[in-house]
């Protein structure tokens, strides 16, 4: 579930926010970027094209069979493993802990339909997709077909006001009437306290991404639809039945809890540092492909393990520049793709886990007593307007 977000300064394009994370590595700050003249051409477009070359000439490009292979198997086998001590151990309330650790498997198998939704793991696209339904619709109950347009939208357009769909439909979440009225409605008390919601919501993630999946399948009437929808179907009959046959119905209940709460707050932690309090782009800015990419990205540092845990989406700025490079050659391309960025003034940004979240969380409070602010002075009669600036996506 999103939240908008809201500032009483004005964005300018391409500007950090308040709290502007750091480039780590250096003394360098962020670039203060601004937009290119309408009819100009970005000057790091040229060295874009020059980084592509050496990319493609180095075979970071190239898919990686073995290793899809072997992380493919290893992720079923364990899926197929969990479930295994599931019907083991029973009707036993120890039966949480196999669901905590099947919210992890499904998050792990949702990193592999995120690969195969960027066709990185097979040269064909049919075998892509084939494999984006068996991980999303069969295996984890996530419509594939629609998380994919979804998810190519929001990398044509990140964290672009009204296009990127991470960020909303648009700059505003309440009608500017309900500020002038001083009333405290509940899109304006979700703002105001979007910064100690933001962790519990994380909780809904996976139920709000089930129901967005199934209203697109409802609304659709096509024969590729129709086999989505056979197949998130076959995914929850399943699910149920196992879960129903081995539990109480109160223990079954806890366990679909908890691990559908996991499931979502792994997703939730993996995406939200990938965009989230970094740079907003007004629409329709006239900004180069790389460096709406580069600057509205943030990595985070951490070395393998890191980069076990989120999938790859720690390399965000990298696999934003090369949406189908194999998740394995990100971390190969990383001093190619930093060079390219201190050389045309984009900037890097790299941060921990831990800072990427302290700055998110800022963030979100500075933007909640913006909020705060906007309809105190709507209830005091004051004619000063407060921009709404829209939630930093979360997707890669």
């Amino acid at each position: 579930m999103e939240l908008q977000h809201f500032s009483a300064l004005r964005s300018t394009t391409l500007a950090p926010p308040g709290a502007g994370p750091g480039v780590r590595k250096g003394a360098q700050a962020w670039p203060r970027t601004s937009p290119h003249a309408p009819g100009t051409i970005d000057p790091s477009t040229a060295g874009f094209r020059a980084l592509a070359l050496q990319v493609r000439s180095a075979g970071l490009l190239d898919r990686r069979p073995s290793y899809y292979r072997l992380k493919i198997a290893s992720t079923v086998c364990a899926l197929l493993a969990a479930w295994a001590v599931f019907v083991i151990v029973g009707n036993s309330w120890t039966t949480l802990a196999v669901a905590v650790a099947l919210g992890l498997i499904f998050t792990q198998l949702g990193f592999i339909g995120h690969d195969a939704g960027h066709n990185q793991v097979f040269d064909s696209r049919r075998d892509n997709r084939r494999l984006g339904l068996t991980v999303g619709n069969l295996l984890t109950g996530l419509s594939f077909g629609w998380w994919v347009p979804k998810h190519n939208a929001h990398h044509a357009h990140p964290n672009e006001i009204g296009r990127d769909p991470d960020i909303g439909d648009g700059g505003q979440v309440a009608s500017p009437g309900a500020y002038q009225s001083g009333r405290r409605t509940p899109t304006w008390w979700l703002a105001r306290w979007q910064a100690p919601l933001f962790f519990p919501l994380m909780l809904l993630r996976s139920g709000g991404l089930h129901v967005l999946g199934i209203k697109r399948l409802l609304r659709q009437r096509d024969r590729a639809s129709a086999l989505e929808a056979a197949l998130v179907a076959l995914h929850v009959a399943v699910y149920l039945t196992v879960v129903l046959w081995v539990l109480s119905p109160m223990k079954a209940l806890a366990f679909i809890a908890v691990q559908q709460a996991i499931f979502s707050l792994y997703l939730g932690v993996s995406f939200a540092p990938n965009h989230k309090g970094m740079p907003l782009i007004e629409t329709g800015a006239a900004t180069g492909f790389a460096r709406r990419q580069v600057v509205t990205a943030r990595n985070v540092t951490g070395g393998r393990f890191t980069s076990f845990m989120l999938g790859g989406l720690d390399y965000q700025i990298e696999h934003h520049l090369f949406p189908s490079m194999p998740r394995p050659n990100l971390r190969r391309a990383q001093d190619l793709v930093r060079e390219f960025c201190m050389a045309n003034d984009l900037g890097y940004c790299e941060e921990s886990f831990v800072e990427s979240f302290r700055h998110i969380v800022h963030y979100l409070a500075v933007a909640g007593v913006a909020a705060g602010a906007a309809r105190l002075a709507a209830h005091q009669g004051g004619t000063d307007t407060v921009r709404d600036v829209p939630a930093e996506g979360s997707s890669t």
